[in-house]
Parts: C-alpha cells; sequence; structure tokens
C-alpha cells in the first residue's frame, strides 16, 4: 500500500508538470519525476513480480529501481538548487556530483551482486537483510539519498526568502520540510537495517510502522512544493490573459477616437485586427499609437471622457507593472522554473 501511494503521488506531480511542458526550455525536474515514477513504480508488488520473473526471478528489478531512484534523485535535487540559488551563484558543470553519482551506481551493483538470493522477492530487504552485503547496499543508497537531500533541503531554506513571489517561497518551504523528512527516513532505513543485522526483528517492525507513514508524508510535502510554481504559473498566465484581452478590448475605442484621425501615427496597417500579436503586444502597440497621437496632436485628447482615460490609465499602469519585468525578476531572484 505504501508503495502504491508514493507512486500514485510522484506520478500526479508528473501530470502537473507535463501541461507546460513546450513552454519550458529545462525539463529537468519532469525527467527527475518522470525516473522516480519509475523507480516507485517498480517497488509495487505485481508489477515487481511480474518483470522479475521475466528477467530470470534473480531480483534484479530490486537493483534496476534503486538505481533509477538515486539518478532521479540526483538531478532533482539539481533542479531544484538550480530553481533556488541565485544565478551568479551556479557551477555550469557538476562534475563532482555525477562522479559521487557514478561511484554510488558501482557501489549498489557490486553489494547486490553479493547478496545470496534463493527466489523472487517483493520484500527484498525484509529476506535478505540480515545478509552484511545486503545491508551495505541499503546504506549506499540511502546514505547517497540523505546527503543530497540534506543538501537540497538547506538551499531551499537558505534562499527562499530572496523570493520575490509569494508562491515561490511557499514551495521552497514545503520543499524544504519534505527534505527534512526524507532525511528522517533515511534515518529510519539505517536504523531498521542496523536492527536486522542484530536480530531484533520485533524492534525493527516498531520502527517500520514510523517509516512507512513518514515516507508518505515526505513525498506529498515534496510533490506539493514541486507542482506549486507550475500551477501558480499557468493561473498567473490565464489571469494575465483575461486581463489583456479586456484592457485591448476597452482601449480599443481609445485607439480608434486617436488614431482614427492621425492614422500616420499607426505602426500597421490594421492594428485592431493583427491576429499575429499576443494580447500583451497587441496592448502595447496601441498604446504607442495613441499616446503618438495624442502628443502629435494634443487636441485630440478633448475627444475622450473619463472612462476613455480610466481605461488608458489603467492600460499604462498594467504595462508599467511587474509584468513586463517579469523574466528579469524571476532571473534576479534565484526564481528559474522548477
Amino acid at each position: 500500500m505504501i508503495q502504491i501511494a508514493t507512486a500514485v503521488l510522484i506520478w500526479l506531480l508528473v501530470l502537473c508538470l507535463l501541461p507546460g511542458v513546450r513552454k519550458r526550455r529545462d525539463h529537468s525536474v519532469l525527467t527527475a519525476a518522470i525516473t522516480i515514477s519509475v523507480a516507485l513504480t517498480l517497488n509495487i508488488d505485481q508489477i515487481y513480480l511480474g518483470i522479475d520473473s521475466v528477467l530470470g526471478g534473480q531480483n534484479n528489478v530490486d537493483l534496476l529501481a534503486n538505481v533509477s531512484m538515486v539518478v532521479g534523485i540526483y538531478f532533482l535535487s539539481k533542479a531544484i538548487i538550480r530553481a533556488a540559488t541565485p544565478e551568479e551563484t551556479i557551477q555550469k558543470r557538476d562534475t563532482r556530483g555525477l562522479i559521487s553519482l557514478a561511484m554510488v551506481i558501482l557501489g549498489l551493483a557490486a553489494s547486490f551482486s553479493a547478496i545470496v538470493t534463493d527466489s523472487s522477492s517483493a520484500r527484498f530487504m525484509v529476506d535478505y537483510g540480515a545478509q552484511w552485503p545486503a545491508a551495505i547496499y541499503s546504506s549506499i543508497q540511502f546514505g547517497y539519498i540523505g546527503y543530497v537531500v540534506s543538501v537540497t533541503g538547506a538551499t531551499c531554506f537558505r534562499f527562499r526568502g530572496d523570493m520575490s513571489r509569494p508562491y515561490f517561497r511557499i514551495a521552497f518551504t514545503f520543499i524544504g520540510v519534505g527534505c527534512a523528512l526524507a532525511l528522517l527516513c533515511v534515518t529510519l532505513v539505517l536504523i531498521m537495517d542496523m536492527l536486522h543485522l542484530q536480530g531484533s526483528l520485533v524492534a525493527m517492525r516498531a520502527v517500520s510502522q514510523f517509516y512507512d507513514m513518514t515516507v508518505v508524508v515526505a513525498m506529498a510535502f515534496l510533490c506539493v512544493g514541486l507542482a506549486i510554481p507550475p500551477v501558480a504559473r499557468r493561473i498567473r498566465r490565464r489571469r494575465e490573459s483575461v486581463t489583456q484581452y479586456e484592457l485591448v478590448i476597452g482601449l480599443t475605442r481609445v485607439w480608434n477616437k486617436t488614431t482614427g484621425r492621425r492614422q500616420d501615427v499607426r505602426l500597421s496597417s490594421d492594428t485592431q485586427s493583427d491576429g499575429q500579436l499576443d494580447p500583451a503586444r497587441r496592448l502595447h502597440r496601441m498604446l504607442v499609437e495613441v499616446q503618438d497621437a495624442l502628443l502629435v496632436e494634443p487636441g485630440l485628447g478633448s475627444s475622450l471622457d473619463i472612462h476613455d482615460l480610466n481605461i488608458l490609465n489603467a492600460a499604462e499602469n498594467y504595462l508599467a507593472g511587474p509584468f513586463p519585468r517579469e523574466a528579469g525578476t524571476r532571473r534576479r531572484k534565484g526564481e528559474r522554473a522548477i
């Protein structure tokens, strides 16, 4: 049940990330989320046993799932740190991190090959965790995950206060808490490995109950934190589109009154019907043409009533607001897309 719950959570995150995939240049989070989703899906008993039987019943699916997990955790961590950290402090290439990841994968493969198994088992560590190679195998995986999530969580808490947008601060708070809970999960796993080696199975099962609860909560915090920015951006873009459309409709009357008499200021033959411009650019062009017309012939201002002036002022305030500066603000504050 725990495997299914965690897999569902991460697949829901994938679904939240998919709608904006064409607009994002960096797909690191989506790729990492899919990799982790595959790893967690492979741990579902029915899927595990079915695939492992095809691969010869030697529990190779466990190694495949764990390698996928550490790879996904690494790239997810890099994406989160890159999004949270100011751009000038980001390293262009993480050679040390890639070398560490490669060493972890080799360590997993080497320790896994030393584990003596007699059949395919959906409870791999429960059945074989009493062996030292199995304990080393588990410790390598979770020790690495613990280190990565601790660095990631510390980065989130360190830079969350520098975020200019509230939803980024909330997102990185959730991710930071999720990393802290994930570190607790790692600690519980290492304790269970030690208890298993000592033969204290009753104590190990008691600890496993806390682990099961903690891993679901940790995954929930991480997934919610990672889902907040893309969902918030889609909501913001939808609201901006509505605002831009309403301003364009309102400004059209002012545009007709002013540029209709001074068509020489128009930047195109028919701005009002120019379907190639998005609403923001169309609004900007119309406003420029209105202002040029009023500059060339100030007397046109007498044809504008209070409603027209309010629309004109609203358009000017909107275009002078945070919308046009959005990209620069995000990059300066370390709010790159996640």
